[in-house]
């Protein structure tokens, strides 16, 4: 079966401070759309929402637009622009680098679990 979906019409949007994910579900991808303004960063705007101390998705990203820098719990930072494509695995933090927006393309599939709500059983409830 073939699927197709558009990221102008996503299933699903997350909100969360200074920034918003829009998802599109497929068999076997959860793609997502992140878009986020200066200022923001992981450990004041998502961290809430996660309940972890660092992001612990995994992420396979394609940047539209903006400077994203990340750094690992291990202290590696790395920073990532346009036309850039990266992996980062679960253990970070990252902030807007600069006053350009950011909006990057993720598809290893962490969409599904990003920004998310943890309940007090581990399980995830969705925040939209």
């Amino acid at each position: 079966m073939i699927e197709v979906k558009s990221i102008d019409k996503p299933d699903e949007r997350r909100d969360f401070p200074r920034g918003h994910l829009e998802v599109c579900a497929l068999s076997g991808l959860s793609f997502g759309v992140a878009t986020f303004e200066p200022g923001w960063r992981w450990s004041e705007s998502v961290k809430p929402i996660a309940g972890t101390d660092s992001c612990e998705v995994h992420h396979n990203g394609f940047v539209v637009q903006g400077r994203l820098r990340i750094r690992m719990n291990d202290g590696t930072e790395a920073e990532v622009g346009p036309g850039e494509v990266f992996v980062c695995p679960p253990g970070h933090d990252a902030w807007v680098a600069g006053d350009e927006q950011v909006v990057l393309y993720d598809f290893a599939g962490g969409a599904a679990e990003y920004a998310r709500a943890r309940t007090s059983g581990g399980a995830e409830a969705t925040r939209s």
